[in-house]
């Protein structure tokens, strides 16, 4: 536990890239397989489940310090982080225990859910004794399920190749799928070869970067593959010895959850493709939100299945036969693909079950800037731009010549609307005594006497329409929470309500009607484009904007 926590000092400290690498190899090359498991497996983004109840775990850390609730709540409230909270607040540690990464967490801290409270209450006495600083902090966190730090897992995955002289995709597509943290997987993640090999395992998935110059830039429009950009769920479907799996981008099996692709899947040759899980109607791309529905549910019924039909729409393939076809073209590669994608005989309600991803022709990247332009009509967010010689590359990596890259993600302008601050909360992290989670409103008018007959028709009152963390900098996070906190009329928990003062831009992708939400819409991806120093509160946008910015 002890070098782990001096390798989250290290990551936390340090903003350079090459130095988190340096640390992270540093630790590998010295760790003992089954503690270098664990560390894999929470520096690429996984927590455990929550071992102890939030309240339980305040309750039970203020009485081992002898503090009254309310000077507990008081300091959190100062530091905004309960697993450092409790560790500033605890007394100082008896002994120092040097127990390894991987038996503080199998032996100690997994174990923690399946004890009753008092048991609990004893075994946390009793651990939080024997560690102090980091070691401390980091414990809390993993019980809370929070654990976070800043480095990725393209990081990560340097450092295991440094480690191991293994190159890194290979590493990349051993860790893909459902790895878990065992010396025996450790060892065969950074081994010569591997030693079994899971028919379920997906590959890491290529990642494009948003093009922000002319695409003209790219060179011959003859060069590159455009492909409308879906707002669904990024998949790779998988069919290995007659067995068929979905994975999504998080590396989620979500095959129960969309049986239909699966039925559909099994008439397919054995292979790996690429491509977005779409709600899709006759033809048509429902709204994310209808997808959404479908989400989470293992076992969809078929109400639900016939209420939000799902299709997958391919657009790369991977793998055919056994055999690792990413280094091919991408021209390659499709042409394959339509093969395999047209081979099925498929049934009448499997028909529009599996598609092919429909390539946008044009003769220039005027044209082309048309066809984007139509966009949103078509329910897509762009396009994709794909060089057409290129390998299927690991994560979002450099891999072309020019401008550096072989995909790219050439989006529709976002929508903006100017917004009033309403309800502020603390961040987490380094910014947890700062308030940087916000909740914005826009005007609605009394129609039909919707805030009540006193109010005259005409009258306007502020709803709320998004929440948004992004897009601030650090000196003007500053400067609002100076305002928060000079203009806070209400308190509810965490939530602060705010005096309307300040205005805002957001920027968002995509709107849908919502009886959930005050506003009566909701939307995608808003975030903070910048604050409007220039508009009064009364210049804010209304509901009624937002409606006549819908696609027809």
């Amino acid at each position: 536990m002890k070098d782990f926590a001096a390798l989250f000092d290290a990551l936390d400290q340090s903003t350079a890239t090459g130095d988190k690498v340096a640390a992270l190899t540093a630790y590998f090359r010295e760790a003992d397989p089954a503690d270098a498991a664990w560390a894999v497996y929470f520096l690429t983004g996984n927590r455990p489940k929550q071992a102890v109840p939030s309240k339980r775990l305040h309750q039970i850390a203020a009485e081992v310090a002898g503090l009254p609730d309310w000077l507990f709540a008081d300091c959190y409230d100062q530091v905004g982080d309960l697993a450092e909270t409790i560790a500033l607040i605890l007394p100082p540690a008896k002994s120092r225990a040097s127990i390894s990464l991987s038996v503080w967490v199998t032996e100690r801290l997994l174990p923690l859910r399946q004890l009753d409270e008092a048991a609990q209450r004893a075994a946390l006495t009793a651990y939080w004794s024997e560690l102090a600083g980091t070691e401390r902090f980091l414990f809390n966190k993993l019980i809370t399920g929070g654990f976070r730090v800043g480095v990725s897992t393209l990081l990560v995955v340097r450092a295991l190749a440094n480690v191991s002289g293994v190159d890194a995709k290979v590493i990349s597509h051993r860790l893909a799928g459902d790895w878990q943290p065992t010396a025996q997987n450790f060892s065969a993640l950074v081994g010569e070869a591997s030693s079994t090999f899971d028919v379920s395992q997906p590959y890491p998935f290529f990642l494009a970067h948003a093009l922000s110059d002319a695409p003209y830039t790219l060179g011959n429009v003859h060069d590159w593959q455009a492909e409308w950009k879906w707002d669904g769920i990024r998949g790779q479907l998988i069919k290995r010895q007659e067995q068929l799996f979905l994975w999504s981008r998080g590396e989620e099996l979500v095959s129960a959850q969309f049986p239909e692709i699966i039925a559909a899947a099994a008439r397919l040759p054995d292979g790996v493709l690429d491509g977005e899980i779409l709600a899709m109607r006759e033809g048509s791309v429902m709204p994310f939100t209808a997808l959404q529905k479908r989400l989470g549910r293992k076992n969809p019924g078929k109400k639900i299945q016939a209420d939000t039909p799902v299709a997958f729409v391919a657009y790369d393939l991977l793998e055919v036969a056994g055999e690792d076809w990413r280094q091919r073209p991408l021209h390659e590669r499709r042409t394959k693909l339509h093969e395999v994608v047209y081979s099925i005989v498929l049934g009448a309600d499997e028909r529009h079950v599996i598609q092919l991803s429909d390539i946008v022709r044009a003769p220039s990247w005027a044209t082309l800037a048309l066809a984007r332009d139509q966009s949103r009509k078509n329910g897509t967010e762009g396009l994709m731009l794909k060089r057409r010689d290129s390998a299927y590359g690991v994560g979002r990596t450099a891999t072309g010549k020019g401008l550096g890259n072989d995909w790219w993600k050439w989006k529709v302008d976002p929508f903006t609307i100017d917004c009033v601050l309403m309800y502020a909360q603390r961040g987490h992290g380094k910014r947890a005594n700062l308030y940087t989670d916000y909740t914005f409103g826009i005007w609605k008018s009394n129609k039909d006497g919707q805030f009540g007959s006193e109010m005259p028709e005409n009258a306007r009152q502020l709803v709320t329409f998004a929440k948004a963390y992004s897009g601030l900098t650090d000196e003007e996070i500053r400067e609002v929470d100076v305002f928060i906190r000079k203009n806070t009329l209400e308190k509810f928990g965490p939530v602060r309500t705010v005096k309307a003062g300040m205005v805002f831009e957001l920027a968002f992708e995509g709107i849908q009607r919502s009886n959930r939400h005050k506003s009566g819409f909701a939307v995608r991806f808003p975030r903070i484009t910048r604050i409007r120093y220039d508009k009064k509160i009364e210049d804010a946008d209304s509901v009624e904007l937002i409606a006549a910015m819908m696609v027809p």
